[in-house]
């Protein structure tokens, strides 16, 4: 009998529970990069942490930690799912920058230099200006670079992406979105942008939340994976995997606090409206993680082979992983 394939979604923010625990196994997910921070600070970004490590201490025979590549196989071999955790903003490091290597420390593995707005370290993809990185962007990326912390930019602005592909010594990613070649969504990514992140050993997490698709939550899987095929030829199978940036089972007062944090006294509705301010439905297809293998099976329909699909489904991520997530050799220096 052939061994399953190893599936990696490198983006979620599900309301957590035994069920979709159990989803996951029957997914066949050997790894997910959960989010465990919007805007919280340091000390309510750990009160987060403690509650990952509880649900995992809970469910030994469902999760484990996830701290490096070596980890997404042990989950493969013995039918778990490896938890890696990740910050959709750079909140919990506030002002300090020895704070990076805590988080790391803490089992932290992806970071995002800002959520939407102006951060201390760089633009966020809804201001209307963008001067690109700070020096302390510039500083913290080093920094991150050293411990083995991945750079997201999946919701900054583009000259802060650029100059955050050119200031990092490593790879960095953008976990979550789509080209804005397919859907001129304000989160989806450029051609230009995409390819100078792939043409540096960067990875693209393909979004399945329905604001990132074309036709939105009416978005065929057909339509989806054929703008997979569509990037394949432009920036190469290596560097596609799925970051879903599934919200199954959250309240829409989750997405309330996704979108305006602390930092808001107008009601922001972000990527929605006030006519439609809540979640909006996944597409059929993708309506929770028990649907993550559909994927693969519209990748085939388009003419992708079997290893292909295999890398886009989760190889692609486990290289990633097995690259970036130690700290540096000694005396590697930045660009």
């Amino acid at each position: 009998m052939a061994k399953p394939p190893i599936f990696i979604d490198n983006l979620q923010y599900a309301n957590y529970s035994p069920a979709l625990f159990d989803e996951m196994a029957a997914a066949g997910l050997s790894a997910v990069h959960v989010t465990i921070c919007y805007h919280e600070n340091f000390r309510q970004t750990v009160e987060n942490i403690i509650t990952w490590n509880r649900h995992i201490a809970a469910h030994p025979n469902r999760l484990m930690f996830g701290r490096t590549a070596a980890d997404v196989h042990a989950a493969h071999s013995s039918g778990r799912t490896a938890i890696f955790y990740g910050l959709q903003n750079c909140s919990p490091m506030e002002d300090d920058i020895g704070l990076i290597e805590i988080l790391h420390q803490l089992g932290v593995r992806f970071m995002q230099l800002s959520y939407n707005n102006q951060s201390l370290l760089a633009t966020g993809c809804y201001e209307s200006e963008d001067p690109g990185l700070t020096r302390f962007g510039r500083q913290a990326i080093r920094e991150m670079n050293r411990v083995g912390l991945v750079v997201d930019m999946s919701h900054s602005s583009e000259r802060s992406s650029f100059e955050a592909i050119e200031c990092s010594s490593r790879p960095i990613t953008i976990t979550h979105a789509n080209p804005s070649w397919w859907h001129p969504a304000r989160r989806n990514k450029s051609h230009e942008l995409i390819k100078a992140l792939t043409d540096t050993g960067g990875m693209i997490g393909f979004s399945l939340y329905p604001h990132h698709l074309k036709e939105g939550s009416g978005c065929s899987l057909a339509n989806f994976a054929e703008m997979v095929a569509m990037a394949a030829e432009r920036y190469g199978v290596h560097a596609l995997g799925i970051g879903s940036d599934l919200c199954q089972d959250q309240p829409d007062s989750v997405v309330e606090w996704m979108r305006n944090g602390r930092w808001s006294i107008e009601r922001d509705f972000g990527e929605g409206s006030a006519a439609q301010p809540g979640f909006p439905p996944q597409p059929n297809w993708f309506e929770g993680i028990k649907d993550f293998p559909n994927i693969a099976v519209g990748l085939a329909e388009v003419g992708f082979s079997a290893d292909e699909i295999a890398d886009i489904m989760g190889l692609n991520w486990l290289r990633f992983y097995e690259q970036n997530f130690s700290a540096s050799a000694q005396g590697e220096t930045t660009g």
